[in-house]
């Protein structure tokens, strides 16, 4: 195991609850292009978190059940295996939405495949051996707790974004995303935990956060770019820019900013996350999500 400096590292007991997948259904057969009405930059933002940034969520997946092995603490191991649960849950239910999107004539499936191919020549494991894979393994580790703390922090921001709701973005979309926000915050500790398990140095815990910063942002900016260009619709309204700046400001969409701000509190010595604050609110929704009753829960 490597150095701990930074955070403890210990037992994992803090946020005793089991992770576990949850059977879901979501009916997107009603949901329009632009399910935000009269939001069209804002509506691809969105797109970007449920249809591109699962492919890195699969890739996270396979690298902690690389990682399993190597976790010798059960309550650990028992969150990590939920989580790998719930990202093949997640890739899904998004399969689903990107289906139909394709259906309505947005082409996103090129892109994502695109997408795809890029995560698994860049993260996957290679084919090392020995030494090189424990080290490569220790770095996407870090990586991937770099951009747990976004997709936690962003979790956040769609359970309490009650404007998506005043501007009539479509019911079945809006219970996707809130589902998978509140996910993100329910497992926000299990691969920032792995890390810490399976190596803890904070130099490589400070070096892969930056780099996830350096990451998610462009993909954000080119992903957005791609759908908003290939958006079939003949009316798109004002220019792009305008959009994006009216709809930060309204608080439809994260503040780009946030790749930026949570950095300093990520890159703490002392930071865990469940410092991101309670989970409560994330419990509840995932208790009476309408796509897990629809499942018959």
């Amino acid at each position: 195991m490597g150095e701990t400096s930074g955070a403890t590292r210990r037992p994992y007991r803090d946020e005793a609850h089991a992770i576990q997948a949850r059977d879901v259904h979501f009916d997107f057969d009603s949901v329009p292009m632009h399910y935000i009405p009269g939001e069209v930059l804002a509506t691809h933002i969105v797109n970007v978190m449920h249809l591109v940034l699962p492919e890195g969520e699969r890739a996270m997946a396979e690298c902690l059940a690389e990682a399993l092995p190597l976790i010798d603490d059960e309550r650990l191991r028992e969150e990590v295996q939920g989580f790998i649960g719930q990202e093949s849950m997640h890739a899904a239910s998004h399969e689903g939405a990107r289906a139909h999107l394709t259906s309505i004539g947005l082409d996103v499936d090129s892109y994502v495949s695109t997408i795809a191919w890029l995560v698994d020549r860049l993260l996957g494991d290679h084919g090392l051996t020995g030494r090189a894979r424990e080290e490569w393994l220790k770095e996407r580790l870090g990586l991937f707790a770099g951009m747990e703390h976004f997709t936690a922090v962003i979790g956040e921001w769609l359970l309490n974004a009650d404007i998506l709701e005043e501007r009539g973005m479509h019911p079945a979309m809006l219970d996707l995303v809130r589902w998978h926000g509140a996910e993100e915050v329910e497992h926000r500790s299990v691969v920032f935990d792995a890390y810490m398990h399976v190596d803890g140095g904070y130099a490589r815990r400070a070096r892969t956060a930056v780099l996830a910063t350096a990451t998610l942002l462009p993909l954000f900016i080119v992903s957005t770019a791609y759908l908003y260009r290939n958006d079939p619709s003949p009316d798109k309204g004002r220019a792009w820019a305008l959009q994006f700046i009216s709809a930060t400001r309204r608080g439809v969409i994260p503040s780009w900013t946030t790749f930026f701000t949570e950095m300093p509190r990520y890159l703490r010595r002392g930071f865990h996350p469940s410092q991101l604050g309670p989970m409560d609110k994330a419990l509840r929704y995932l208790a009476h999500s309408p796509a897990a009753r629809s499942a018959g829960h």
